[in-house]
């Protein structure tokens, strides 16, 4: 592992998204439980490394992160943004009361999110794809993952609900 490579825009960027993204779970108002809470940031981060380590490292090699191909310092600033999307997606499934009918607009938006944050990130050289990868190529893997999240926060919180005593006698 490299600690650190260039110090140019990409880690600036990294730095103030993880600051934007960290600051805004601190001040929105709590909406899950703690268990959701922390069971959200871990899926979101074990969610997006996965998927990471699969496409973007390894074996297929379709993107680096930064600088090099080698895992350095700054990758782990780019690893953590992670977490609050997962975070921010269950809370907003909770905000919005996204149902069955709503359910697939829900997951549609945060699949293109993901894509503009993508390109984002290329933009900004946080990503460069390589080996004839392109940016359209994550959208069925975003619809994919946000699909299978949302259906475990169904999950989730309907055997909070059920264990939760019934004030209503």
């Amino acid at each position: 592992m490299i600690w650190m490579g260039n110090f140019s825009l990409n880690e600036i960027s990294l730095i103030i998204f993880n600051i934007i993204s960290y600051l805004l779970i601190l001040l929105l108002p709590k909406r899950l439980n703690n268990e959701v809470t922390c069971i959200s940031l871990l899926l979101g981060l074990a969610t997006g490394m996965l998927f990471d380590f699969t496409l973007g490292g390894g074996i297929l090699d379709f993107y680096r992160q930064n600088d090099t191909n080698h895992y350095e310092l700054f990758d782990l600033f780019y690893y953590s943004l992670f977490a609050p999307f997962g975070y921010l997606f269950m809370y907003f499934y909770n905000l919005l009361h996204i149902n069955k009918l709503t359910f697939i607009f829900y997951i549609t938006f945060w699949a293109f999110f993901g894509i503009a944050m993508q390109w984002i990130f290329t933009l900004l050289h946080i990503l460069t794809y390589q080996h004839n990868y392109k940016l359209t190529y994550s959208f069925p893997i975003f619809l994919l993952t946000q699909t299978l999240t949302g259906i475990f926060y169904v999950f989730i919180t309907k055997k909070d609900s059920k264990a939760q005593p019934n004030t209503n006698s």
